[in-house]
């Protein structure tokens, strides 16, 4: 989930910083109070079902379109539109037919009871929305760090009518992650979800579009390891205007092909 917009100058997460008494880029590796881990065998299950079993059940046809658009490798971020409960598996599904798992960051009411074990284990990880702690917001970064594929809705919430302006939670951990590490090339990737009906129904269609991957290094060119303050502020403004933008683009796309 993504973040809220708005937080007081002595907020740990204000402007992007991440403040934490590790400031060094090397405390971020070290990140104790925070884990999530991949299931050796509920993953590939999961991750099996889904594509084979639940999603083709349950829909009479789904359209991925742009499914090139999705590393194979290197620390991404899938930036989806959310407007169902069944957005997490046709995200799931685009990732594993990139050859990859998928680690979620969701809502912290969503990891209790029996979904809590599968999320747990299934590689998510929860956040408090409105008050988003450093150890979660810095597991975010150390993933990315790992080189993993991390998932976040960047509207915060499902909107099933209109794209909803986006939180900047999202840009402010990939910057974060890209001036941690030289060359770490974080990239974002934009996907519209749109099903046939408002709310699923059974045998409707859905249709994902990817979109081309945001660039995040394009953001940091320019401002070495340390940029000031505002300039981080602007860094972070432009890029999350440019992943609404990018989002409104294949949402018009998905409606014109309707």
């Amino acid at each position: 989930m993504a973040l809220p917009a708005e937080r007081s100058p002595d907020h740990p997460v204000a402007d992007g910083l991440l403040k934490t008494d590790e400031e060094s880029v090397g405390g971020y590796h070290r990140c104790p109070a925070l884990r999530s881990r991949l299931s050796p065998w509920l993953a590939p299950l999961m991750y099996g079902l889904g594509e084979k079993v639940i999603l083709p059940f349950y829909f009479s046809q789904i359209k991925v379109i742009g499914q090139h658009n999705i590393p194979a490798r290197g620390p991404v971020i899938l930036a989806p539109t959310h407007q169902a409960r069944w957005d997490a598996l046709l995200v799931g599904l685009v990732g594993k037919r990139a050859g990859r798992y998928l680690r979620f960051m969701v809502t912290a009411d969503e990891c209790v009871g029996i979904q809590g074990w599968f999320i747990k284990r299934l590689g998510g990880f929860p956040v408090h929305v409105r008050r988003p702690s450093v150890k979660t917001l810095r597991h975010g970064v150390q993933l990315l760090q790992e080189k993993e594929m991390l998932v976040i809705y960047p509207e915060g919430d499902i909107y099933r009518d209109r794209i909803n302006p986006l939180k900047p939670g999202l840009a402010r951990i990939a910057l974060r992650a890209e001036y941690s590490q030289p060359k770490l090339n974080v990239k974002i990737v934009p996907i519209s979800l749109r099903y046939s009906e408002i709310c699923p129904k059974w045998r409707g269609q859905v249709e994902v579009v990817v979109g081309s991957p945001i660039s995040v290094a394009d953001y940091t060119a320019g401002n070495g390891a340390a940029p000031l303050k505002e300039d981080r502020k602007q860094q972070s403004k432009q890029l999350t205007a440019d992943l609404q933008r990018e989002l409104m683009m294949l949402a018009e796309r998905c409606h014109s092909q309707r």
